[in-house]
């Protein structure tokens, strides 16, 4: 079965064996200080702000939201590409956020990323025997005369043939240069790899493909995910569980069979009723889910509620003054909503 063929979510996605988190973040925020013009003052985006999350090992985390909601960056704080400017994470008991180089670099091996766009991502001047093999080589996980076998044998995991060994990566269609970035993160054995956005650049066939091998991969190492994606059908496919984040905030989070069926938050519910469907939502339904304005700037988030300016339901006094924290609907469910009215009339988005 795949992904084009799954009639009900988790056909494929192993189930979590480990309840031990092998990421932990907590109040993770990011924020870049702007300014405008020779002596303007400091301005500042809030690009993530007090977020928490957990994975455990084999499990995928999908990270959804529209763009500039903070998906990346905070994928790329979990991995110490950024610095956070508050928080703490933690991979396997270490403190990553404080880890010197030298530590740094050791642990490194065990986190990898997968890019958007492969085309940027991958060296033009190196053939894919040097691309793949470099992480084994930089870690020293193998003398120099097995390394090629070692490449050919991640090319093979990924669906590539020995013949891509010594081709370049403009040789390559979208989806290979995807695989071939898939394999370089998968060389070096990694424990955690964050998958930003992996196959938004892709048609829908290659999409599936691709999706159908992450879930593979999973399978045969037990690997953890943290998926990032707007596209909210491969969340369903993929994720056991996900967080939705509008400026850099989270609005919402749960089991991702349960918050697809069932969302609380204006928001959620707009993105899921957003995605494409066999049966579509009625005319009615639309209507109501349908969203205020435009998204506001990280730059300038609204006081309160940072959703409050686009959310039908918003109450003045209450969600333009104060901030709504997380907190769990029922408790055990680990379904969690950032709004002062969730049990106003929540609406199921599953068609008819």
């Amino acid at each position: 079965m795949t992904l084009e063929s799954q009639e009900e979510p988790f056909a494929l996605v192993p189930k979590v064996k480990d309840e031990r988190p092998i990421l932990l973040a907590e109040g993770v925020s990011k924020v870049y200080p702007i300014r405008r013009g020779l002596f303007g003052a400091a301005r500042f985006l809030h690009a993530v702000e007090d977020v928490s999350l957990y994975v455990r090992k084999g499990e995928t985390l999908g990270l959804v939201g529209e763009s500039g909601s903070g998906k990346s960056t905070l994928g790329r704080i979990l991995l110490r590409l950024e610095e956070p400017t508050f928080g703490r994470v933690h991979f396997d008991g270490h403190e990553v956020t404080r880890l010197g180089a030298k530590a740094l670099r050791a642990l490194r091996r065990r986190m990898q990323i997968v890019f958007q766009d492969p085309a940027g991502t991958l060296n033009p001047r190196m053939t894919v025997r040097e691309i793949v093999g470099e992480g084994i080589e930089i870690h020293d996980l193998a003398v120099q005369r097995t390394i090629a076998s070692l490449v050919a044998k991640q090319l093979r995991r990924v669906g590539l043939d020995e013949g891509a060994l010594d081709r370049f990566p403009h040789e390559f269609s979208g989806g290979e240069r995807q695989r071939i970035a898939i394999a370089r993160a998968l060389a070096v054995r990694p424990e955690l790899i964050v998958l930003d956005e992996p196959t938004s650049a892709l048609d829908r066939s290659v999409r599936a493909a691709i999706l159908n091998l992450l879930v593979r991969l999973q399978h045969e190492a037990s690997l953890s995910y943290v998926f990032i994606s707007h596209d909210l059908r491969a969340v369903e496919f993929l994720a056991h569980r996900m967080m939705v984040l509008y400026l850099g905030r989270v609005v919402e989070s749960g089991p991702t069979f349960a918050l697809m069926k069932k969302s609380y938050h204006p928001y959620t519910r707009v993105l899921i009723a957003s995605r494409p469907t066999r049966g579509g939502l009625s005319e009615e339904t639309r209507t109501r889910l349908r969203l205020l304005g435009e998204p506001a700037s990280a730059l300038t988030v609204p006081s309160g509620c940072a959703f409050h300016p686009r959310c039908p339901k918003a109450k003045p006094g209450k969600c333009d003054v104060e901030s709504p924290a997380l907190r769990e609907l029922e408790v055990g469910t680990h379904h969690r909503v950032a709004c002062f009215f969730p049990e106003d009339a929540p609406i199921s988005l599953r068609p008819r």
